[in-house]
């Protein structure tokens, strides 16, 4: 028998809501007037409020003057599925193996967000009324950046008014330990063209007489870093915050961290910039990584030509206190001094977000800590997390306001991978947390 709300949130994930892709677009917004559907169910007055892109999704309850205010946020829009024939089952329809839900979306954010619905209703339900002052916030882009939302707050910052935001689209160290974390990462994103002959040549005939563009983009792509793995582009470490030195035993003394990491990964070695563990660089030290690259033939076979074009596809991942645009003009600078001559370059800025970093000694993290150890036990781990959810720090900006993110994806639950999963246990656990949250922020 399954536990109660995990029907809806098998329903919840058979909606395709891409959000980049545009043939998806009816998908995604049938998935944001299907939740509208389901507040609207517990009592909560709701609407769909419209973006230049996708839907935002508010809705609240009835506020009392003297309670505290508490936004919760989540997103309904999914990564692509692509590589489908990688997925054991398909990628939209939510299967369960070995009391884990594999589907697209089931850890990101589908399963999470779905939880707290759940722990709403059930609290509703039993009591008519929540411990706390509710504004749910669901978004329609939080894959492709928010590009929407900073605008969305800042239009509506007066009905948006809170003490405190909570999210859970992160992650638990391991499964049955309660994890608060209270950094992520920012990140800037570029792509860049490096451009020779105006048309493909035959390789034969022009092969040694002009520079050719797929050579000269990956020569140009390896400056990026030593041979160590310490970023190369002049002044990028500037400003970096330092370890302090409570994080680093305190992360320390959740395990080995190395040997976890090779085993999640398969990964014959691990390599990094030297002097920190692999947990310090993926929660505290930036990095610039390519995503993609190519250019020229890629079909089967020979084709002797040498391409009149390559790309390269970048992110860098940011920490306090980093700009994304000033790493962006120090990312183009970078590849515009090591351009190999005979090509042209150009360089195209992607979305960014800022870093985020809070106080988990505050009282307001303090009150988080109690609510998880409710829930999972004594054992909680204080983390930062390598990934970036770009709104965390435009609530901070715009709201003014400190966000909890309490997350409940395990380190192997494949987000943005194919077989992605969610275990229905902490699905369940989630519904305990949302209500051992909301009465401790009360």
């Amino acid at each position: 028998m399954n536990p109660p709300g995990l029907d809806n949130l098998l329903t919840c994930l058979r909606f395709p809501s891409v959000s980049t892709d545009s043939l998806r677009r009816d998908d995604t917004r049938a998935c944001a007037e299907w939740l509208l559907g389901k507040v609207r169910e517990m009592g909560l007055t709701g609407e769909l409020r419209e973006t230049p892109g996708h839907p935002v999704l508010l809705a609240k309850n009835k506020h009392i003057a003297g309670r505290r205010t508490v936004l919760l946020y989540g997103h309904y829009d999914v990564q692509p599925a692509e590589p489908l024939n990688e997925w054991k089952s398909p990628a939209f329809e939510p299967t369960i193996r070995d009391g884990r839900i594999y589907c697209r979306g089931a850890t990101d954010n589908k399963g999470q967000l779905m939880a707290h619905m759940q722990g709403l209703a059930e609290t509703l339900e039993k009591h008519a009324d929540l411990p706390v002052n509710l504004i749910i916030l669901f978004e329609g882009e939080e894959e492709i950046g928010s590009p929407n939302l900073k605008p969305f707050l800042e239009k509506y910052r007066d009905e948006l008014k809170c003490d405190m935001v909570a999210i859970s689209d992160t992650g638990m160290v391991a499964p049955g330990v309660g994890t608060f974390t209270y950094g992520l990462r920012g990140i800037a994103c570029a792509q860049a063209w490096v451009r020779g002959p105006t048309i493909d040549l035959h390789s034969g005939i022009f092969g040694g007489a002009v520079a050719n563009p797929v050579t000269a983009v990956a020569r140009l792509t390896a400056t990026l870093h030593h041979a160590d793995g310490k970023v190369a582009v002049e002044g990028f470490y500037d400003g970096v915050r330092d370890i302090a030195d409570w994080e680093r035993q305190a992360w320390a003394a959740l395990g080995d961290g190395d040997a976890e990491m090779l085993e999640l990964t398969g990964s014959p070695a691990l390599f990094g910039e030297p002097g920190y563990t692999e947990r310090e660089r993926r929660w505290a030290r930036p990095t610039v990584e390519v995503n993609g690259i190519g250019g020229g033939y890629q079909g089967e076979g020979s084709k002797t030509v040498i391409g009149r074009e390559a790309f390269v596809k970048l992110s860098c991942r940011l920490v306090p206190d980093q700009n994304p645009d000033v790493i962006l003009k120090k990312v183009e600078a970078h590849l515009r001094a090591h351009v190999p001559p005979g090509v042209r370059l150009e360089f195209v800025p992607g979305h960014t977000g800022m870093p985020y970093i809070m106080d988990p000694h505050s009282p307001l993290g303090t009150a988080a800590q109690r609510a998880l150890r409710q829930v999972f036990g004594e054992n909680v781990a204080l983390i930062r997390e390598g990934g970036s959810i770009p709104i965390v720090q435009a609530f901070k900006d715009v709201l003014g306001v400190d966000t909890l993110l309490l997350g409940l994806a395990l380190p192997d639950c494949q987000a943005h991978a194919p077989n992605e999963n969610f275990p229905i246990e902490n699905f369940v656990a989630g519904v305990r947390l949302n209500q051992a949250l909301l009465a401790e922020l009360a």
